[in-house]
């Protein structure tokens, strides 16, 4: 069969300036996708990442302000509030009025959310663990050195 002597030849384009699956953002994005999935199967309970990081940060340091607490989770103003009042709700949290500031709401686990954190931990543990199931030990430090470095 003749070729048809106008049509044109197929030329690659060149490599574009910007490739998304090269991003630092994107395979962030992507591992937090995975590790989102691994939680939600694992956690053993009907906790949100979030509503872990609150418990278990009040578990690791004991009552604390609201605000000091969305500090320490990495958790804006309006989203410590929700989460507050979402595990408040379920009675595993409860707040008080500072004594010492009247502004000042005080956060603190119940009987109820210390033991669920207790109980808890060594999913969460285990949840890490398979996130970082692929690295070796050496690649699992190192990778945790940069993260901490790229905050």
């Amino acid at each position: 069969m003749a070729r048809n002597a106008t049509a044109k030849k197929s030329v690659k384009p060149a490599k574009p300036s910007y490739v998304l699956d090269e991003q630092v953002g994107f395979i962030l994005r992507q591992v937090w996708q995975r590790h989102s999935a691994i939680f939600a199967r694992d956690i053993g309970t009907n906790l949100t990442p979030t509503q872990w990081a609150a418990l278990s940060k009040l578990a690791e340091t004991g009552p604390c302000s609201q605000n000091q607490l969305g500090r320490l989770t990495a958790m804006d103003v309006a989203t410590i509030k929700g989460v507050i009042d979402r595990l408040s709700a379920r009675g595993l949290t409860e707040t008080s009025q500072d004594p010492e500031d009247g502004r000042r709401l005080v956060v603190s686990l119940t009987r109820a959310g210390q033991q669920l954190a207790e109980k808890v931990a060594p999913n969460a543990l285990a949840i890490t663990r398979e996130t970082l199931a692929p690295l070796d030990a050496k690649e699992r430090e190192l990778l945790m050195a940069l993260l901490n470095k790229l905050r």
